[in-house]
């Protein structure tokens, strides 16, 4: 299966705890203004790449602690990032999304989309929300604004509302 992507970073300590890969999926309905990652917004832009392609990648990176699928968009190429997150979660690797959608909003649009719903079934942390420019806060791990939440989703799934990472 491919996966239109805006780019990789095999190696990263912001975009989630620890070491990270991070996958950057290309095309994004948000919008958010002054967004950190604008060229992603376009639907066409990036390249398609095939998803076990990036596993073997990520397998090569022996300190990656995890991955973290950003945007983009993720939950706009469910069927992709679902399979991105299934191999890396037979690999014994944590899986964390960021989202412009809150976990709520995703909840809603997996009654419609179950690849939506099996994404955050395969989810350990989603941060989740828009990055508003006037929220901003230079002090916060791994997030732009402060309605951004880092959410533990097993937890979330089980109670049925979004529970706070701690």
């Amino acid at each position: 299966m491919k996966i239109r992507i805006a780019g990789i970073v095999p190696e990263s300590v912001v975009d989630g705890p620890g070491i990270r890969f991070v996958v950057f999926t290309q095309g994004c309905p948000h919008h958010c203004l002054e967004c950190h990652n604008p060229e992603t917004h376009d639907f066409h832009g990036g390249e398609l790449k095939d998803v076990k392609e990036i596993i073997n990648e990520f397998s090569g990176v022996r300190l990656a602690q995890g991955i973290t699928i950003s945007g983009g968009e993720p939950f706009c190429q469910p069927e992709a990032c679902v399979q991105l997150a299934r191999e890396v979660k037979l690999l014994k690797k944590n899986v964390l999304v960021y989202s412009g959608y809150t976990f709520e909003e995703l909840q809603k649009l997996g009654e419609k989309q179950p690849e939506v719903k099996s994404l955050l079934g395969f989810t350990d942390i989603l941060i989740d929300g828009r990055y508003i420019k006037e929220q901003r806060d230079l002090n916060l791990a791994f997030r732009g604004s402060a309605n951004q939440r880092i959410i533990d989703v097993p937890k979330s799934l089980a109670v049925g509302q979004a529970v706070d990472l701690k």
